[in-house]
């Protein structure tokens, strides 16, 4: 028992995450090198990085979908996942943060805190895991550390502490200097940054270590008054004391350890991975945790112990020749190969028939995985994302991942019959891997309405049915979803009284409907007795309810943001029933929608364009023709950032419109902000 649990003491669970282009993939395939995952470095910009296994990800040179692998550094095992930086993909870095323990913020030197660094920074303060950060390409023309500092502090309201400092900048980049162990690092080119010597400080590396050594024991001093008595009166302060504080902190997310460096120069890697060892917690140093008790409706914290039950999440499936890959995190217990599992949100027995360790698109075959484990397992029949599994006897229900709304759609048609039933099979394959995809089937047409989370999502989707499946299905124009709302208060009042069949169904229903704020969601609220009707009859008007938010009254799309009170049930003539009062609650629904004032919202886009200066106008300019507001123009890096907001359907062409405009020197952000109008 000692043994496994010290064994969990050596786990990280870790993720990279970033704005596109920051230099993730590139960091990741350093740390397989450097780990001895790999023995040849491959690099995004020649299709060649391992964490990019797709086609399409070494085609585009970014990461589409987030990569696993386990490595070993110093006696420790590191689960690491390489989540993509493009917003279009975010579900998979939420979903990938969801059973992290740990993070590596990775920042480019020049572009500093961009806005998917934001999303992404933010998407880990929900779930409150502690972090690094990374400024990578130091070696860049106009790499400023300092303003990145500025930077982590004014935008993500983070506390970066320097635990490591550039020496040098741009072409002049020669290593980091390490401040807690006041020694300078420099990394032999020759063994492509392997072999790392570390120097004692000279005359010139003290002087620029010391500012940030004053600064550090400031900081640390806070947790323990008597370090900064110590450095002021010149006591030597011992390492291991200075990387318990800098731990301590870091686990109590009070700051973030900032390392430096390049990984395109192999420069700053290899002390980045000792800092994930000595800062970033294990499975036991984490808030257990916590599920509900279905049948108890009781919440329970998962204990991390191999001996607990069984507690896993599902975060993310694949599918390859019809076989589906589950990855898990365990939270509780062991999972032996062959074992059968209850997945709590299907209610169905799983059996788990191979477990493995994962390299991007390989894997390491194992018997057993215990808490605290990332793994993949093949043979859960009925698993989705966001399911648990559990011992049947102890169930237990873990939060679920967040749902993403599509903002855009597209209408694809097979080519033939032939085709028909392979687009099908390549639809359930993507649905089941991709929670953020959603799927309408016109059974008159044969149609199929794809969603998404934006143009280059659905793209890729019509790339993977090529190359996977052999497919080219006739595909429309892309369309943006919408979503209606009331902006006024009314009542409605719907009556059902009729004979299907032999049986009259019947009932009646009295509700009042109100707007809610942008982004507050629904909400259904009974403001009578429940206790006194029968449960079906309540059920029966809550799914009424619930159905009918799901078509407008406008053109049929979801309604979002209102508030349903449900104020009086009325039973005709002594009869109801719960199809009755299904339909008269549509029926009391859908007039109050018709009378409060419905209306259209959009997509609203966050947008976000680095240029030079010359070009602002040009841009601005565009903006303002496709329907857009400039809210901010800033300096970042040596060049303007123009920020605004415009909704999705006018931005169609705006980027090749962009890049003409600024002769292919402009770099352009969309990010959903909220579906809303711009009046």
């Amino acid at each position: 028992m000692a043994k496994r649990a010290a064994a969990q003491a050596r786990v990280r669970n870790l993720g990279i995450i970033a704005h596109i282009d920051a230099g993730k993939t590139t960091l990741s395939e350093r740390i397989l090198y450097y780990t001895h995952k790999i023995h040849r470095l491959g690099e995004v910009h020649e299709g060649t990085a391992a964490m990019d296994y797709l086609p399409e990800e070494q085609e585009r040179g970014i990461t589409i979908v987030s990569a696993c692998t386990t490595v070993q550094w110093h006696d420790h095992t590191i689960n690491l996942i390489d989540t993509p930086g493009h917003v279009d993909f975010t579900i998979e870095v939420e979903r990938s943060l969801r059973v992290l323990d740990g993070a590596v913020g990775v920042f480019c030197a020049v572009g500093g805190v961009e806005p998917q660094s934001e999303t992404v920074w933010r998407q880990s303060e929900k779930f409150a895991i502690p972090k690094l950060a990374f400024i990578n390409k130091m070696d860049r023309p106009g790499a400023d550390f300092s303003l990145v500092l500025g930077q982590l502090e004014t935008i993500l309201r983070a506390r970066p502490l320097p635990v490591q400092i550039p020496w040098g900048h741009e072409q002049d980049l020669r290593g980091v200097i390490d401040v807690v162990g006041m020694q300078t690092l420099v990394f032999d080119q020759a063994t492509r940054g392997e072999q790392v010597q570390r120097l004692p400080l000279d005359d010139d590396t003290l002087a620029l270590a010391l500012p940030w050594r004053e600064r550090l024991v400031e900081t640390l001093a806070e947790a323990d008054e008597s370090l900064l008595d110590d450095y002021l009166a010149g006591q030597p302060l011992e390492l291991s004391r200075l990387q318990a504080l800098i731990r301590a902190g870091t686990l109590e997310r009070r700051f973030t350890p900032v390392f430096a460096g390049s990984a395109l120069r192999n420069i700053g890697v290899q002390p980045l991975l000792d800092g994930v060892v000595a800062y970033l917690p294990s499975p036991l140093e984490v808030p257990q945790a916590e599920g509900v008790d279905p049948v108890r409706n009781q919440t329970i914290q998962c204990d991390p112990s191999p001996t607990a039950p069984l507690a896993a999440l599902v975060f993310k499936l694949q599918v390859e020749s019809g076989h589906r890959l589950a990855l898990l995190r365990l939270y509780a217990g062991t999972l032996h190969e062959g074992d059968t599992v209850f997945n709590a949100i299907q209610h169905k027995d799983e059996r788990a028939q191979r477990i493995f360790h994962l390299h991007a698109d390989h894997r390491e075959q194992r018997r057993e995985a215990v808490a605290g484990e990332i793994v993949g397992v093949m043979g859960l029949k009925f698993a989705k994302t966001g399911d648990t599994l559990c011992a049947k006897e102890h169930p237990l229900v873990l939060e679920r991942i967040a749902e993403y709304q599509p903002v855009i759609s597209m209408a694809l048609e097979p080519r033939n019959a032939d085709e028909s039933a392979r687009l099908d099979e390549a639809l359930d394959k993507y649905l089941a891997e991709d929670p953020t995809l959603r799927l309408e089937i016109n059974e008159e047409t044969g149609q199929r309405l794809v969603s998404g989370m934006g143009e280059l999502h659905l793209d890729v989707l019509l790339e993977r049915m090529r190359r996977e499946f052999g497919i080219s299905p006739r595909a429309g124009t892309p369309q943006v979803l919408h979503t209606e709302t009331a902006t006024a208060s009314a009542a409605g009042h719907g009556v059902f009284d009729r004979e299907l069949g032999d049986i009259r169904h019947a009932g009646e229903v009295r509700l009042f409907l109100e707007p809610m704020p942008r982004g507050a969601g629904n909400v259904v609220r009974f403001e009578l007795d429940t206790t006194a009707w029968p449960q079906p009859l309540v059920e029966a008007v809550s799914q009424g309810i619930e159905d009918g938010l799901q078509s407008g009254v406008l053109q049929g799309y979801p309604v979002r943001d209102v508030k349903v009170r449900i104020a009086e049930l009325a039973r005709r003539d002594g009869q109801g029933t719960p199809p009755g009062f299904h339909m008269a609650a549509q029926a009391a629904l859908r007039e109050a929608l018709r009378t409060a004032a419905p209306r259209l919202l959009e997509p609203v886009m966050r947008v976000e364009i680095a240029l030079p200066d010359e070009y602002v106008g040009e841009a601005v300019g565009l903006l303002a023709a496709k329907g857009g507001r400039v809210e901010n123009i800033q300096d970042r890096g040596g060049q303007k950032v123009v920020q605004g907001l415009a909704t999705m359907g006018r931005l169609f062409g705006f980027s090749t419109a962009l890049r003409s405009a600024t002769q292919g020197r402009a770099g352009l952000t969309m990010q959903f902000l909220r579906f809303d109008t711009l009046d």
